[in-house]
């Protein structure tokens, strides 16, 4: 299609308007239909474009003789424009289309051209004459109740599987083992020092309390029954020490046992040759023999009774040995140095730490007898 535009001089210099008989532009301003009548190009007998036919250059405004430059008109485009022609029968789908899609016929269309349609469109979201999608889609079973099969299916699916469940239960079983033992080791390695030294003080305090007193005098005592005081200085360890060694009886409640009772009787502290053996914790309980792997030759171990101080030196260990070994309770125990029969002592723990397979020997010679009327010895001072 060729746009309207005003003609130039041809090349031999006459008007190239002449041989139509007329001049483009009537010499007053008003112009003339070039084309003459309009025709109706589908013999309806009425202008195709509805009501009284327009002149093709009304609204323009007059161009000088000679003007070479673009010829005014519509600002949109300057191409002709055709209608569309009236659907056919069997093409009614098509033609509507390519109807709706170039003329954007519909309530939804933008007023304007081309160009104000197409951004439109594209402001819609979509094409050119798409139609808008809805925002959302019902349900297809929204609003209408589930039967009895359609809601045993849905509680079948939402049911958890064998593998799931046998997973949770097993991490439930390690979550529950896992707190449990965690329980378990607070109370062996805290709880069971906190109550073995509360009954351990408070024995030591009856003891100290009755000697005071004069309500008990040297002599057999009772499995269970304190009867003296063990210090170690180096270590900072006072503990009772009872007759007996057995757990629940003694050990547990943080005391020192003494080795009274047969097979393995050992001697007490008064007597005039004998090895005094004593045992005690080193882990949990009160753990009164916890350090005693830190005693060296010449330090101090002094046991308190009722009316004398005993104090030994130590003079050698046996850092492991089995627990079967009930030798190293014997008056001359071997492998202690000790060769002739003396005033001994020797105390027996468990090792490594935290286990009870190995025993733990450290063996001492008494040194000083002291009444207790003359105080107390210079290893209780220093």
């Amino acid at each position: 299609m060729t746009a309207l535009r005003p003609e130039r001089e041809d090349v031999y210099g006459e008007q190239p308007y002449g041989s139509h008989g007329h001049a483009p532009y009537a010499p007053d301003g008003a112009h003339q239909d070039p084309y003459g009548t309009r025709q109706d190009p589908y013999g309806t007998g009425r202008d195709p474009y509805g009501g009284t036919p327009r002149d093709p250059y009304e609204g323009t405004p007059p161009v000088p003789y000679g003007y070479t430059g673009p010829a005014p008109g519509d600002q949109e485009t300057m191409a002709l424009r055709v209608p569309p022609p009236p659907p056919e029968p069997g093409r009614a789908g098509a033609h509507g289309a390519s109807a709706a899609s170039g003329a954007g016929a519909g309530p939804d269309a933008a007023p304007g051209g081309r160009a104000a349609r197409r951004k439109a469109a594209k402001r819609r979201g979509g094409h050119r004459g798409a139609a808008a999608e809805p925002a959302e889609r019902p349900a297809p079973d929204a609003g209408r109740p589930l039967s009895r099969v359609e809601a045993r299916r849905r509680a079948r699916r939402s049911r958890p599987g064998a593998a799931v469940v046998a997973s949770r239960a097993l991490g439930e079983v390690f979550i529950t083992t896992g707190v449990l033992m965690l329980l378990f080791v607070t109370y062996q390695l805290w709880w069971t020092n906190v109550r073995a030294q509360a009954a351990a003080g408070q024995e030591t305090s009856s003891l100290q309390q009755d000697w005071a007193n004069g309500r008990r005098a040297p002599g057999v005592f009772a499995p269970g029954q304190g009867f003296a005081i063990l210090h170690i200085p180096k270590l900072d360890v006072v503990a009772p020490i009872a007759e007996g060694v057995s757990n629940k009886g003694v050990l547990d409640k943080g005391m020192v046992g003494h080795y009274g009772e047969a097979p393995l009787k050992t001697a007490m502290p008064d007597a005039r040759t004998g090895n005094f053996g004593l045992a005690a914790h080193r882990n949990t309980h009160g753990e009164p023999f916890r350090y005693i792997n830190r005693l060296a030759p010449g330090d101090a171990v002094v046991v308190e009774t009722q009316d004398t101080y005993y104090v030994y030196k130590v003079t050698s260990s046996l850092p492991v040995t089995p627990p079967s070994n009930t030798r190293v309770l014997d008056p001359v125990p071997p492998g202690s140095g000790f060769t002739r029969p003396g005033r001994y002592i020797t105390l027996t723990t468990c090792t490594p730490e935290f286990t009870s397979k190995y025993r733990l020997i450290v063996w001492g010679k008494m040194v000083e007898v002291r009444p207790r009327d003359k105080g107390k010895p210079d290893a209780l001072i220093e």
